[in-house]
């Protein structure tokens, strides 16, 4: 699944070749891409038609379009929202472009420019048009304002984070997954800013310190920024930015997916233990396991 960098990237590029656009037509191919808009089909392609979106925005794994103007029946301000599932990918191309294999929203705009083109192989992500409410950081959409601030943000808290980790009473690395408490890490990058940090993935939240909980921010952040400058992750075709390119980041990940190859660090060979129906990977040196660990 795509996590923060990957979504940053994608971000960045709608905000290049979308914001400021005025939507022409919407077609849905496929209505589970529009589950969670309840309203339906006609409705969610009604409440985009003639209207400007105006930025790109994003928190955590989330993305949103702003859109100009309130709707005329609540006077809400809205967003078009998407969120990328495990295979989701919002492409800008061009309208003389076949459909892709597995197109499930298409885009066209008053310029006659570029399409945006929701694809979508595994139907894991969705689009939705919903309100925007007062939420930490600013005006988010409705249903996502339990999603706490990513550690990019200005929003971000780091007192905030330190004492509510310390209080979950669990392993690090389920706290990191933890939407609720800090957006935009998932398993990659939690196994990344582990390893930087020199932290088991099992250490009980409650024996951090706040300098080790300050370290550990920072690792997050550190991973974050590098994965960005090389485009995010991918691992396969799934991930691709808005101009159906890969990220390299791949290449550079320290421990994730290296089972059994050397540390980067102290060329200890990587273990693999099995979390949360998932992997944790890590350097039996470097993150000694400890003795009280939560899994």
């Amino acid at each position: 699944m795509p996590e923060l960098p990957e979504v940053e990237v994608v971000r960045r590029g709608l905000e290049r070749w979308v914001a400021g656009r005025p939507v022409s037509g919407v077609e849905v191919a496929h209505p589970r891409a529009i589950r969670r808009h309840v309203a339906g089909a006609h409705d969610f392609a009604a409440r985009l038609t003639g209207r400007t979106i105006e930025a790109a925005r994003r928190r955590g794994k989330y993305l949103w379009l702003p859109l100009k103007g309130a709707d005329e029946a609540s006077g809400a301000e809205e967003a078009l929202v998407a969120h990328l599932g495990m295979s989701g990918q919002l492409l800008v191309v061009d309208p003389g472009s076949p459909p892709e294999k597995h197109l499930r929203v298409r885009f066209s705009f008053a310029d006659g420019g570029p399409e945006l083109r929701f694809v979508d192989q595994r139907t894991f992500g969705h689009l939705l048009v919903a309100p925007l409410v007062d939420g930490v950081g600013g005006r988010v959409p409705e249903p996502i304002a339990h999603i706490a601030p990513d550690p990019l943000e200005p929003a971000f808290d780091a007192d905030a984070f330190a004492a509510r980790l310390r209080a979950r009473r669990t392993g690090i690395k389920r706290a990191l997954l933890d939407q609720s408490l800090i957006s935009g890490v998932g398993n990659i990058y939690a196994d990344e800013a582990l390893w930087r940090a020199r932290l088991h993935w099992a250490r009980p939240t409650e024996t951090l310190t706040r300098p080790k909980i300050n370290e550990l921010v920072t690792a997050v952040r550190e991973v974050m920024h590098a994965a960005l400058a090389e485009g995010g992750t991918s691992f396969d075709h799934l991930y691709v930015n808005v101009n159906g390119e890969s990220g390299y980041f791949s290449r550079s990940l320290a421990v994730y997916g290296r089972r059994d190859e050397p540390c980067p660090r102290c060329g200890t060979p990587i273990r693999r233990d099995p979390f949360m129906n998932r992997s944790s990977y890590s350097c039996p040196r470097c993150q000694p396991r400890p003795r009280r660990a939560r899994i």
